[in-house]
């Protein structure tokens, strides 16, 4: 949705779907770089206004960029021949809780979207906007026009949800530091979830959960490919991201590798070794709404204990800060340190609930190349780990050799 070119191009891609058949309904995003435009305008006129009067106009101003590119994409349908209509959240409506700038999606009134469908038009609904119980204007974050879809789909009991993105899929890890890197045909939400919650940028996490929660079958696809591509073609293209019972689902015992670089290691130590110590030291930490990621307690020496974990780069500073300030002195620690020169790898895949050594395997590869792991985290489908950052790239070509994942499964 970058220019009038490109929005011409989407309704011509829009129009090859509805002509073959399929009734549409289409969630756009703003236009490429508007809504940074608009929110550094407000920047500029209140730099520290951060009260929710502030935060509430915010979004009656960002919620505008979607506007612009709901009306212009109506137009360019038009002018194809098609009947169109394009609609804000809150005209649909689109009901949110009223947290401002991160609001989330409580209920669709799927009515109006309905009837016009029925009455052949290509319906078009604002992205990343609804409105609160106070009739408010709300924005749901960054990347919210894919949850915006996801959720229209599952309110109307869409067939598919296909989200055109810069990329063609989902890839086995990130190209650019893998160039085996292999796009996946199939994926299940489980290992979706995973994947951009430890740092995939394919999807919104809250578009991933919210299609788990509702089984909306989603596919990732480019919106770099000619528009008049065979429409069973792309219809097949892109990763599918569905069912775990799904008898297409690749067996894979591991689908890929995630990475994270914007993580930190924060260490209390010579704490009390004594129930309760894990409570004294995070519950501050998420009072001041801190996101704590991986957490490792040492072994016992002398009724003393060293406590770390990890939370995002961004928050580092103030974690650090608080913990010097109000949980050292409280709880007679003897330090608090911190290493902002770390990231996280993960191995991610379904398969490793059946499969053991799994885990074994992966320690090896890093072995192997002199990689030392400072922290480990698992569940049934992941296991994750800590290093030092400058092995980041190493470490996940190490791993996706490892695990042959340049290579077509059989």
């Amino acid at each position: 949705m970058g220019s009038t070119e490109r929005i011409r191009q989407v309704a011509l891609r829009v129009a090859k779907w509805v002509r073959a058949g399929h009734r549409m309904v289409v969630v756009p995003s703003a236009m490429s770089g508007e809504t940074n435009r608009l929110l550094a305008l407000a920047q500029e006129l209140s730099p520290q206004a951060l009260t929710p009067a502030y935060y509430r106009e915010l979004d009656m101003l960002a919620a505008t960029g979607e506007q612009v590119s709901s009306a212009l994409l109506a137009i360019a349908l038009q002018a194809l021949g098609l009947q169109s209509v394009s609609y804000a959240g809150w005209q649909v409506p689109i009901r949110t809780d009223s947290a401002y700038t991160k609001a989330r999606i409580e209920s669709i009134d799927d009515a109006r979207l309905r009837a016009d469908l029925d009455a052949g038009k290509v319906v078009i609904v604002t992205g990343f906007q609804g409105l609160d119980e106070g009739g408010n204007v709300t924005t749901l974050g960054r990347g919210g026009s894919d949850t915006s879809a996801v959720a229209v789909a599952a309110a109307m009991k869409a067939d598919e949800c296909l989200i055109y993105t810069d990329v063609d899929g989902v890839y086995t890890t990130d190209p650019r530091v893998v160039p085996e890197a292999r796009r996946l045909h199939t994926l299940s939400f489980e290992e979706m979830l995973e994947m951009a919650s430890l740092g995939s940028k394919v999807l919104q996490i809250r578009s991933v959960e919210f299609a788990g929660k509702y089984k909306v079958r989603l596919r990732v696809l480019s919106s770099f490919t000619p528009w008049d591509i065979d429409i069973d073609e792309e219809a097949n293209s892109g990763t599918l991201i569905t069912f775990e019972e799904d008898h297409t689902m690749e067996q894979a015992i591991v689908s890929g590798i995630a990475f994270n670089r914007d993580e930190s290691k924060i260490s209390v130590l010579g704490v009390p070794d004594k129930p309760g110590i894990a409570y004294q030291i995070l519950g501050p930490v998420a009072d001041a709404n801190v996101e704590v990621d991986m957490i490792i307690q040492n072994i016992s020496k002398e009724g003393k204990a060293d406590f770390s974990f990890t939370v995002h780069r961004n928050d580092h500073p103030k974690t650090m800060e608080l913990l010097r300030n109000q949980v050292v002195p409280k709880l007679g620690a003897m330090d608090v340190i911190g290493d902002t020169k770390i990231c996280k790898v993960s191995i991610v895949g379904i398969g490793m609930r059946s499969h053991a050594g799994v885990a074994r395997k992966m320690f090896q590869a890093l072995s192997e190349e002199g990689i030392n792991i400072q922290m480990i985290s698992t569940s049934e489908i992941k296991t994750s780990v800590v290093l030092d950052e400058k092995y980041l790239e190493l470490a996940v070509r190490a791993l996706h050799k490892a695990f042959g994942l340049e290579a077509e499964p059989a």
